[in-house]
Order: structure tokens, then sequence, then C-alpha cells
């Protein structure tokens, strides 16, 4: 089946493209979540509908892409990302750390992050937060400020914390946070510099929220992640997103 909101899921020089867990994801299941529970429905063919696409295809091909020359969202030899106005990331540092690694890096002191990017990898960011929201986490442009070659605008993502973090056991509630991003592109809507900014401590406090697991409770959940994310790595049923949208 064709996948309504994300392109670049077949190379079009017709390349084999280098897929991180082997074959191309399916989003399937965060596309009901996105669906169900937007706030805003494009009309077909709007420059706003354009946009929420072309954001979607840009992560899904930093999520699941590991060669930048594969890449047709982003013009790799220029591209740079920066959050909450840090200093900017290269494509291939932005692509090595992951996305979540990229939209988390934290200045504040060890003893007040409640997620340490530097201490995770590619993987396991993903699957932190894959576990704490299994079907996904979605994103939805809200408001649009100006077009291209320098798009504004303010975006709304959403899961719900139906798994645990890091010691906090579900809520079955919504976890949302809002941001504002301006992005720079090309001719091709290809994207040259990406800044983002919102409050982590919307993000944080909805995940922080759930109940302390116990010692004992903690380590079966390890255990059970542990055995679980051989599956998530050999077949890739859904978004693993930030920006899994």
């Amino acid at each position: 089946m064709e996948e309504k909101y994300r392109s670049h899921m077949m190379n079009e020089e017709g390349k084999e493209i280098q897929w991180r867990y082997g074959s191309a994801p399916e989003y399937s299941v965060v596309n009901k979540l996105f669906e169900q529970g937007r706030t805003k429905e494009w009309p077909s063919g709007s420059l706003e509908e354009t946009v929420q696409n072309v954001v979607k295809s840009w992560e899904m091909e930093l999520s699941h892409k590991t060669c930048l020359d594969d890449f047709r969202s982003i013009n790799p030899s220029k591209f740079k990302f920066s959050v909450n106005g840090k200093r900017f990331l290269s494509a291939e540092e932005t692509l090595n750390l992951g996305s979540y690694n990229a939209l988390l890096q934290s200045q504040m002191p060890l003893e007040m992050q409640s997620y340490r990017a530097e201490e995770e990898s590619f993987d396991s960011s993903h699957h932190i937060f894959g576990t704490a929201f299994p079907r996904g986490f979605a994103w939805e442009l809200l408001k649009l400020f100006s077009g291209p070659p320098e798009i504004t605008f303010k975006f709304r993502h959403w899961g719900y914390m139906e798994g645990p973090y890091k010691g906090h056991g579900p809520t079955g509630e919504v976890v949302e946070f809002i941001g504002m991003a301006i992005i720079k592109v090309d001719e091709n809507l290809k994207a040259e510099q990406v800044e983002i900014f919102y409050d982590p401590g919307d993000l944080f406090g909805g995940l922080l929220k759930g109940p302390k697991l116990s010692s004992e409770e903690s380590a079966k959940q390890d255990h059970t992640d542990s055995e679980e994310s051989l599956t998530v790595n050999l077949t890739p049923t859904q978004e693993k997103c930030p920006f899994s949208i």
C-alpha cells in the first residue's frame, strides 16, 4: 500500500535504499493515531498539507535511512539542525545521533536531566520512546506563518503513554508538546536548515507522571524490553520517532 503522508519510500533513480532495519518502515499504526487525534485537516493540495507531509518525509528518512546519499527530503551538503538555539548539527551528526538524541540535547546539570542524550545510542533512544509510546508519537502542523523558502510554522507532537519510561509506569494518558519551527528549503523543497523551539518540560512532565516502578518491576520490564527490542530491530512495523510523526 502506498504511504499517503510520506514520500521517498522508493528511490526515484531505481537505486536500492539502505534501510536501517532491512526494509522500508510501515506507518499504519501511527497514521491511525494521527487521523484520530489531529486537530487540523488541511485541504488536499494546500501549502499546509504539503509542508506537513514534507516534514513527515524528512523524519522518516532520518529515522530509517542510513546513507545520506539516499535522502531526498534534505540537501545533505548544506543541511544543519538546531534545537532551542543550541549549536547547529550537520546532516551526518544528526543522522548518527538519531532524531530523539538530536531533539533532546540538554544544557541542564546532569542531576536535573530526565533524559541524557549523550548516554543513549540511536537504537536505545528509539527503543525507550517506542516502548513508552507503542502506538507512535504523532505530529501535525497547527499553523503556517510563512511559506518557502523560509517556512515558519507551529506544530503539535503527541502520543499515549501506554508503556513505561525509565522506571515510571504507563499512565495511558496523552503526552504532548507544542513547538515552533523554521525550515529553510531550496527550490525543490529540500531542507537546508532546520531550527526547532519547544519546552522539553511539556514532554517529560507527562512521562514522569507515571507511578514509580519497584526495583523488581523495573528489572522485569528491562528484561521484557530487551527481548522486544530484537523484534523491533528486525521488523519495523511502526515508526519509532520525534519527529515518529
